[in-house]
């Protein structure tokens, strides 16, 4: 047959913001034939990660991922992003990685002959971080060091501070895309990043504070109070935040600890030690990968209680997320006793939402599951936990909880 006939479409266009779903769409197949779709996508550090599913055409020679299951390959049954979601780094241990949120991540799909392997039909997805009119501006203002995203139109939109992982330098996809939906977010840089050290002896909450202060100033944040939203060892620093400093009315923890960790947290004449890590209880995977999960004690032990964040202070509203497969750290013990502490001082100012199944990096929707990585704290190739499809829609739906939660709690 003449492949000129066979065209792949992405609908409603190849070019959509990074968190939107796409149809992918298949026609002018011989009917019932069988074809593998695949996906690839080159990050920007030249990490390639791929997935491929097989399917069979309808009686009319189509194929909708919309409606029709996945017979094999990368994942099973029906997935509509289940060839972006299931995209997989040909080098181990490797997340996406994506600095420069300016250009867009491109997606190649191509639609394979089941029977030869021959190229039918290729198409690109260039999945985009900004929508038109956004503004992106670097902050260099004393010493803070980020980038703000300023979304389009008139404004004052609500203010939220971005801050990533430990080590995770500056990132900017959640924070672009999170100012689509109409809030101005910074992106807060905290170690490693421009003139910042990359292994400071202690973290000044004064920093962040400077942080809070310049948002609060811009004259498209409408006040009075901000948002935080941080994951894994910065959610620590959010609950600082949010218990030491004025102006926060709502936070989002992704899957953190309720106490300090990693570096002592210094504000005016306070100091916050490190929770200490118990060696014994270290494991090393089948596969040879470090498993930290039960590394970090019960920090409300007596003897742990100095790392403790003193959440019962703060007077903003919390979302902790949980991923129940959490094994960087068991963040539902440290997301319960939060809730505990909060609950034990007369306050329920809080929402705990756990997933089961899912690993430690809850992002941004369709981003690709991250099962192992290096770990800045630890200095090895880690295990992060989940499953790939459960990991998917825990973030599809923690993505629409955290703009509901930040709606509700600023838009007011």
């Amino acid at each position: 047959m003449a492949y000129s006939q066979i065209r792949l479409k992405i609908l409603p266009s190849v070019r959509c913001l990074f968190d939107k779903m796409v149809q992918i769409k298949v026609e002018g197949l011989t009917p019932h034939k069988q074809v593998q779709l695949r996906s690839k996508l080159v990050d920007d550090r030249g990490v390639i990660f791929k997935a491929s599913a097989l399917y069979k055409a309808d009686e009319t020679g189509q194929v909708d991922v919309y409606r029709a299951p996945s017979l094999g390959g990368s994942y099973t049954e029906v997935e509509p992003m289940g060839l972006f979601w299931a995209l997989a780094p040909e080098t181990p241990h490797s997340k996406l990685l994506k600095k420069n949120v300016l250009s867009p991540t491109l997606v190649d799909i191509e639609v394979l002959s089941g029977e030869t392997g021959e190229v039918l039909a290729s198409e690109t997805n260039e999945r985009q971080y900004m929508t038109e009119g956004m503004k992106r501006i670097p902050v260099q203002e004393g010493r803070i060091r980020g980038v703000l995203f300023v979304p389009p139109g008139k404004g004052p939109f609500p203010g939220v501070v971005d801050l990533y992982t430990f080590g995770g330098r500056l990132t900017e996809p959640r924070a672009s895309l999170l100012a689509n939906k109409g809030f101005v977010v910074l992106a807060l840089a905290y170690t490693d990043y421009q003139d910042l050290p990359k292994r400071p002896k202690k973290l000044d909450l004064e920093y962040f504070e400077e942080a809070v202060s310049y948002l609060r100033r811009q004259p498209e944040v409408k006040g009075p109070g901000i948002g935080i939203i941080a994951i894994s060892h910065s959610g620590g620093l959010a609950l600082s935040m949010s218990s030491f400093l004025s102006g926060i009315s709502a936070t989002v923890c992704i899957n953190s600890c309720n106490a300090n960790t990693v570096i002592p947290l210094h504000y005016k004449d306070i100091v916050i030690p490190p929770l200490p890590p118990v060696m014994k209880n270290i494991k090393i995977t089948e596969s040879g990968l470090v498993d930290i999960r039960d590394a970090l004690p019960d920090p409300s032990l007596e003897k742990n209680r100095a790392s403790l964040i003193p959440i019962e202070r703060a007077s903003c509203q919390f979302l902790f997320a949980v991923s129940e497969d959490d094994h960087n750290w068991n963040s539902v013990f440290f997301a319960k006793q939060a809730a505990a502490t909060l609950r034990n001082h007369g306050k329920e100012s809080f929402k705990v939402v756990t997933y089961p199944k899912a690993g430690h990096f809850l992002e941004v929707p369709h981003m690709p599951y991250c099962s192992s990585g290096f770990h800045g704290a630890v200095g090895s190739d880690v295990v992060f936990g989940g499953e790939p499809k459960a990991h998917s829609e825990a973030q599809l739906d923690l993505w629409e909880k955290v703009q509901e939660f930040f709606k509700s709690h600023l838009d007011n």
